[in-house]
């Protein structure tokens, strides 16, 4: 029997296939994949075979939109890229930094400030707000908690964001009902047989939330490499700018007849995005596609 599904996760050489019928198989992939050097995702969407002796196996990974080296997933909709505005405060430049590596890869970022109810965020709403992103406050018991809930609604969206942010208070408060999910699917899938834990996708508002032991922002920013030639279109802001500046070869640092430091300048661009911008093109700007 061949059927369609996605993988929920893949450990020790076997991957879970959720069909549409919501069963989950296990199976393991064909020869061929690792021949062509191709490993199967969490988030890949499959053609399977189902066996009656259990033997099933992953025929065809179709095209990805788009994958992330750590954590390993692909076909990712949405990045809910939580900070705190308190313990730990937040991080401009960590944060810019996971955006730009969302926007090249198309994964839309949308942005929760967590601990609102101990310290203001109305600042950092607003920087990013007026940067295009969807951007949210959230405290304990605070925040529009339901828009969120929309944003979700039908995507793969991956959690990013380090220890003591609060993701999974915000989860919990998404889903109160995810943490019962979580384990029902883990006794499912048989975990305790394997010891290494991967990428996993859990249902979440008719889409999946991707659960990732041990994922930090450092592991994300450290894995994922923008070219400077890229970097201004991973900054939306600067969209309008583009190819209007008095040198074609504008880095957008500092620059003169630079449309975007117009724009700084007159309050349209923060300073602070703008600061970030040129943090992390002065890291990478001498990096060369040949030593990659």
């Amino acid at each position: 029997m061949q059927l369609n599904g996605i993988i929920i996760k893949g450990i020790g050489g076997f991957y879970y296939v959720e069909a549409a019928d919501r069963a989950v198989y296990e199976c393991k992939a064909k020869g061929i994949f690792r021949k062509k050097r191709i490993t199967p995702l969490a988030g890949d969407h499959v053609e399977i075979t189902i066996r009656e002796n259990g033997e099933n196996t992953i025929d065809v990974i179709e095209e990805r939109k788009n994958s992330l080296v750590r954590p390993q997933v692909a076909n990712v909709d949405n990045m809910l890229l939580v900070s705190s505005v308190v313990e730990p405060k937040v991080n401009t430049l960590v944060l810019d930094k996971m955006i730009a590596i969302a926007e090249k890869k198309k994964i839309e970022p949308i942005i929760v400030f967590s601990k609102s109810d101990l310290s203001d965020s109305e600042s950092y709403v607003r920087i990013y707000r007026n940067a295009g992103f969807r951007t949210f406050a959230v405290g304990r018991n605070s925040g529009d908690i339901e828009e969120i809930k929309l944003l979700l609604k039908d995507k793969v969206t991956v959690l990013a964001g380090n220890t003591g942010v609060g993701k999974s208070t915000l989860i919990n408060r998404l889903a109160p009902e995810l943490k019962l999910a979580t384990g029902e699917i883990s006794d499912k899938l048989g975990r305790g047989r394997h010891t290494t834990r991967q990428a996993e996708l859990f249902p979440l508002f008719g889409g999946y939330v991707i659960d990732t032991p041990g994922f930090s922002s450092i592991d994300l920013i450290s894995n994922e490499i923008i070219m400077k030639d890229e970097l201004q279109y991973c900054f939306r802001e600067f969209e309008d700018c583009i190819g209007k500046c008095m040198f074609v070869d504008c880095s957008h640092v500092n620059e003169k007849g630079c449309k975007v430091l117009e724009k700084v300048r007159s309050g349209e661009i923060s300073e602070s995005r703008h600061a970030s911008y040129a943090a992390i093109y002065n890291e990478i700007k001498d990096i060369k596609h040949w030593q990659l």
